[in-house]
């Protein structure tokens, strides 16, 4: 027999092979329930030898014998019960640890690939609720499901009348569990969809807290909030009250079932056509024949949460094509080239940028100046490989960026964006981009490089300090001088600096000018993007968008002549 090649492993949809690597498991919760259910006709046969054999015999001899054997097969269910339970949760943990990691960097990608309504999505929450599925009571239901034919049959034996009236429950509790499905399908994908809105709502009032309680928008936030959540809360309440209406009407209707079944017993027993063991047998029976129905129709919430989460996972998961492995390159030292470019925000049919072509060799700086919304950011974002080319392309060392592993790559890129944020840490974690094993001199030459060093010492833990979430304890222009000593760590090839002295003063205007002609002379190619010209001064580069097109090129001082004239000419 052939073996299954790694590749073909490899290429198969991450969820669909996390789940196949657990059916070894299933199948073993499959064997322990087949023996948990051979089991369970301890209590009908004990009842049915108390009541032919014990009461008519009168011994009691045999009493405690049946007894003492009853109780050790009921240690044995209650080991089996133990052990299926443990195969379960280890279940749980192998999906963790088989999809934790790609759901991560899903969650951390979204934002990259799709715009921000389209990215509310949550790939971790989807990721609970498998695990929580696969680890709980609802695989159980479904390994029980198929006794309840050998259960029957049991009651066909003790008198066809018994058997024909359980099936006719089971069928009764089959239709209402089909109904129950279809009816709460939809609903338990709009409330899914309700939950990631609410807590995407909680969270834009977490980041903007300060907004709202300087200018006056709490209450009309809360009010918002109060709309956004009753929407949740009313369709909670539905679902909530239909799951629970079907959950009452199975657990009602297998009580009157069970009466029924103990009735007709009764009924065989006078007519002699039964043994009273038997009616009552045929009435525990019945409950546990329809016990898993019942079961499955109490789990079908989560069924139907599991099964939808499933199916968003993998839809993302081979949407966003996270790649395993990747040919590794050397680290780049001689240039960028960028050609024919065109960027289209995620989630957006128009290019902010297009055609952009100018190429740097190492020890090289740009200027890239233009009016708002001209497309400087952007560029920026593509530059670093933050967003894709729509067309064109962005090359180091004539290898397209995408060419590296992020993470491979990452060490030669040096990015400071428009809005810094930093995390929850020190900073010399978040100098360090909490790189395990750091060296702590090549922390602080990244924080004297970008000036910040002094400043550093002067807090009170120094490079310990605590920042918080956001850096909330740190200053705006300190949050970006810290932002940008980490976009300086360990001398990255490829510098992007998107409004690096949009919150700095004088002093540290000074030392990102300082910084700019360090990294140059160390063969860095440094792109710095500003409105003050003041953050040009170390730069031998201009580039000037318009429009998200290449209005100019060239040496800085030709192009900021040439395009200080055709200013003056337009006044003019």
């Amino acid at each position: 027999m052939l073996s299954r090649s790694p590749n073909i492993e490899a290429r198969r949809p991450l969820v669909a092979a996390a789940l196949r690597k657990t059916r070894r498991a299933f199948l073993s919760v499959a064997a322990v329930s087949a023996v948990t259910n051979l089991l369970m006709l301890v209590g009908p046969l004990f009842m049915m030898q108390v009541y032919d054999r014990v009461l008519t015999s009168r011994s009691i001899p045999t009493l405690v014998a049946l007894s003492l054997l009853t109780v050790g097969l009921y240690l044995f269910l209650g080991i089996l019960e133990v052990i299926r339970a443990r195969i379960l949760t280890q279940i749980g943990q192998r999906i963790e640890e088989e999809l934790g990691n790609p759901t991560f960097d899903a969650v951390l990608t979204l934002p990259l690939r799709m715009s921000k309504k389209e990215a509310v999505s949550q790939p971790l929450r989807d990721l609970d609720q498998i695990r929580q599925f696969m680890g709980g009571a609802g695989p159980i239901a479904i390994c029980d499901m198929p006794w309840l034919p050998f259960y029957l049959a049991i009651l066909f034996l003790f008198h066809p009348y018994l058997g024909w009236l359980a099936v006719a429950g089971a069928v009764f509790l089959v239709v209402l569990t089909l109904i129950n499905e279809a009816l709460l399908r939809e609903p338990m994908r709009r409330l899914s969809q309700l939950s990631n809105a609410r807590g995407e709502f909680i969270e834009a009032g977490r980041r903007n807290a300060e907004a709202l309680h300087a200018m006056g928008m709490r209450q009309a936030y809360s009010t918002r909030w109060r709309t956004t959540n009753g929407h949740f809360i009313e369709e909670q309440r539905r679902t909530s009250d239909a799951a629970s209406g079907f959950a009452t009407i199975s657990k009602i209707f297998r009580l009157a079932l069970q009466s029924a079944v103990l009735a007709l017993g009764a009924w065989l027993a006078i007519r002699q056509l039964a043994s009273p063991g038997a009616m009552i047998a045929s009435s525990i029976l019945t409950s546990r024949a329809l016990a898993p129905i019942e079961q499955a129709i109490g789990q079908w919430r989560g069924f139907v949460n599991a099964r939808q989460a499933t199916a968003r996972l993998r839809q993302l998961l081979e949407q966003l094509h996270i790649r395993t492995e990747t040919m590794p390159l050397p680290a780049p030292r001689a240039s960028l080239s960028v050609t024919g470019l065109a960027v289209v925000p995620p989630g957006s049919n128009i290019p902010i940028v297009q055609d952009v072509t100018f190429a740097l060799k190492a020890g090289q700086a740009v200027g890239i100046i233009g009016p708002s919304g001209s497309g400087k950011s952007t560029l920026a974002r593509a530059l670093v490989g933050v967003w894709r080319p729509a067309r064109g392309t962005v090359r180091l060392d004539g290898a397209e960026i995408d060419q590296w592993e992020p993470d491979a790559l990452g060490g030669s890129i040096g990015y400071l964006p428009q809005g810094v944020e930093l995390f929850d840490g020190t900073i010399a974690e978040n100098i360090a981009r909490f790189a395990e094993g750091a060296k702590p001199e090549d922390i602080i030459e990244a924080a004297k490089l970008a000036g910040v060093h002094e400043l550093i010492l002067s807090l009170s833990d120094g490079y310990d300090t605590q920042i918080g979430v956001s850096g909330a304890v740190l200053s705006a222009g300190q949050r970006q001088r810290v932002g940008l000593a980490r976009a300086l760590f360990r001398n990255p090839f490829l510098i992007v600096l998107d409004e690096p002295n949009a919150s700095l003063d004088a002093e540290g205007e000074v030392a990102l000018t300082n910084a700019i002609s360090a990294l140059r002379e160390t063969g860095s190619i440094v792109v710095v993007i500003a409105h003050r010209p003041n953050a040009l001064a170390a730069v031998d580069h201009a580039l000037v968008l318009a429009q998200g097109r290449v209005a100019a090129f060239g040496p800085r001082d030709e192009v900021l002549r040439k395009t200080t004239m055709r200013a003056v000419g337009e006044k003019a």
